[in-house]
C-alpha cells in the first residue's frame, strides 16, 4: 500500500479535517502517500478528478487543521449508482491512473453503499462521520430486526424496525459515538441555555428544534442544557400529554423549554413537519418544521386567555415562540472529543487498508474497564437481509417518555462522551481568537481559496 485516496461525502460536521488528519498522520507514519478527492463522489465521477496530495514529503499540509470544521476536500450528497457500470469502470480507471492502492470513504449511511461497489474494484474502508449519531448498532443482531413491506408505490417497500430487545448493554453497542455528535449537543446545550433566560424574562414559552431525522440523539443530549421537556422521532407525539405538562410547568415557573427532534412523528407514523412535500438529493423529505407545528398545536389548545388570565398582555402567539439551531449544529470548532476520536478512528482506516481489509467501518467502542478504543466491522454487518442499511434509532431504554427526558440509563450512556468532551485548548482558543482585534481589520480567509492552489487535475 503506497498510495490512497480519501474523501468526504454527504453534510459536513465538525469534525472531518480532525478525521482526515488522522488519516494522514498515521499514514505518514507508514510512508504512504494519501491524495484527497475534492467534493466526494461527485469528484469521483469529474472525468478531471480534481485532487490535492495531503502529504508531499510524508508532511501533513498546513490547511490540514484538525481543529478546524468542516472539510477542506468539500463534500456532495452525489453518490455512485452501483447499477451503472460505466460511470464505476471510469471511475476505478481513474483511480487506477493515480495509482491509487486504496481509498478512504468518510460518511455515514449513504457513504457505506455508495462505496460498497467501488468495492469490488480496490480496497475500500469508511470511518465514520454525522451529527446525527446515527451509524452504527445498538447490539450486534440488530440489522436483521427490521422487515420490509410493499408500498403504495409499485416496485417500492418501506421498513419498520421490530422491538425485539427491551433492554441493551452499554458494551455491546456498535460504534458507541459518531465524530460530530459530541460537538452539536455542546452547540444544541449552549443554544437552550441562552434562550432559557428569554423565556424566563418574558415569561414565555420556547420551542427549539434540533436536528435528528430519524434518531433522537442530539435532543437526548440536549439534557445538559436543562431543558423542561425533550421529544425525540422515537416517541410518537402525544398532544394531550404534552399541553398537560406544559400548563404544569407554566403554572410552576412561569416559562417552558420544550426541545424537539426534528424527525418527531405523529402516532401514526407521520412526520410531523413533513408538509412541504420536497426532497433533498438522497431523497429524503425536506422537513418543513416540527417545532412550529407544535407551536400551532400549543397556541390553539391554550388559546390567548390562558395567557390574559395570567395578567399577560400578549397573546398565545406572542408567548410561544420557536427557535431552530439549524446548522450550526453542523459547523464551527470540533471540541475535545471529537477531534481527539475522530483522528483515532481516521488513523485506523488507514491501518485497515495497510492491513488488507476491504469494506470494512472503523468504528468508535467502549467498555467500563477499557473507556473508548476503536476497531472496526464489516460493512455488511450494517445492512439488513435486503442489503439496506438503516439509520441507528436511539434505543428506548434511552429516553423516558413520561417524564420527557433522559432515562437513567441514558444518563449512563451520555456521561462518558461528555464528562470531559471539552478540554481547556478549547476554551482558550475561544478567549484568544473570538475577540482577536486583527478580526476587526482583516476579512475572513476562506481556507478554500489555498486549497484551490493545490488541486490538480488528470488531464493537467
Amino acid at each position: 500500500m503506497k498510495r490512497i485516496a480519501i474523501l468526504t461525502a454527504g453534510g459536513d460536521t465538525p469534525a472531518l479535517n480532525a478525521t482526515i488528519a488522522g488519516a494522514v498522520t498515521r499514514a505518514n507514519a507508514l510512508q504512504i502517500r494519501v491524495f484527497g478527492i475534492i467534493k466526494g463522489f461527485s469528484g469521483m465521477l469529474n472525468p478531471r478528478f480534481p485532487h490535492l496530495e495531503l502529504n508531499p514529503l510524508f508532511h501533513s499540509i498546513p490547511e490540514l487543521n484538525p481543529c478546524y470544521g468542516g472539510t477542506i476536500l468539500g463534500a456532495s450528497r452525489t453518490y455512485i449508482d452501483s447499477r451503472d457500470k460505466t460511470a464505476l469502470d471510469a471511475v476505478a480507471h481513474r483511480l487506477k491512473t493515480l495509482q491509487i492502492d486504496g481509498l478512504i470513504c468518510i460518511g455515514g449511511d449513504g457513504t457505506i453503499n455508495g462505496m460498497q461497489p467501488l468495492a469490488e474494484y480496490l480496497p475500500v474502508v469508511l470511518a465514520p462521520k454525522t451529527i446525527d449519531n446515527d451509524l452504527g448498532l445498538n447490539y450486534p443482531e440488530e440489522a436483521n430486526d427490521w422487515i420490509r413491506e410493499p408500498s403504495a408505490t409499485p416496485g417500492k417497500y418501506t421498513y419498520r424496525k421490530l422491538d425485539t430487545r427491551p433492554d441493551i448493554e452499554l458494551d455491546e453497542i456498535i460504534n458507541y459515538a459518531t465524530p460530530g455528535y459530541a460537538t452539536a449537543v455542546y452547540v444544541a446545550a449552549s443554544g437552550i441555555e441562552r434562550i432559557r433566560t428569554t423565556a424566563e424574562s418574558h415569561r414565555r414559552i420556547a420551542i427549539i428544534e434540533v436536528m435528528g431525522r430519524d434518531s433522537g440523539y442530539i435532543a437526548l443530549g440536549s439534557a445538559y442544557g436543562q431543558p423542561d421537556m425533550i421529544l425525540v422521532p422515537e416517541s410518537p407525539i402525544d398532544f394531550d400529554r404534552i399541553e398537560q405538562r406544559v400548563r404544569e410547568l407554566y403554572e410552576l415557573q412561569k416559562n417552558v423549554v420544550l426541545v424537539v427532534g426534528e424527525g418527531v412523528v405523529t402516532a401514526d407514523g407521520r412526520l410531523l413537519g413533513d408538509d412541504a412535500k420536497q426532497f433533498d438529493p438522497s431523497g429524503k423529505p425536506v422537513l418543513s418544521g416540527a417545532a412550529e407545528v407544535i407551536r400551532n398545536e400549543l397556541c390553539q389548545r391554550l388559546g390567548d386567555s390562558y395567557f390574559t388570565s395570567k395578567r399577560r398582555n400578549e397573546g398565545a402567539s406572542s408567548a410561544i415562540f420557536t427557535r431552530k439551531l439549524g446548522h450550526t449544529q453542523r459547523g464551527g470548532r470540533p471540541i475535545h472529543f471529537d477531534r481527539f476520536q475522530a483522528m483515532q478512528l481516521g488513523g485506523k482506516a488507514v491501518d485497515l487498508l495497510h492491513q488488507g481489509a476491504s469494506n470494512y467501518v472503523a468504528t468508535l467502542q467502549w467498555t467500563e474497564t477499557r473507556g473508548f478504543f476503536v476497531d472496526a466491522v464489516p460493512a455488511n454487518k450494517l445492512r439488513d437481509q435486503w442489503g439496506g442499511i438503516h439509520p441507528r434509532l436511539m434505543h428506548k431504554s434511552l429516553y423516558d417518555a413520561a417524564r420527557f427526558k433522559p432515562s437513567d440509563f441514558g444518563e449512563k450512556y451520555l456521561a462518558p462522551i461528555f464528562t470531559n468532551a471539552i478540554g481547556p485548548e478549547d476554551l482558550e482558543a475561544v478567549r484568544v481568537n473570538l475577540f482577536h482585534p486583527g478580526n476587526l481589520r482583516h476579512s475572513y480567509q476562506s481556507v478554500n481559496v489555498d486549497i484551490q492552489k493545490r488541486i490538480r487535475l488528470l488531464d493537467g
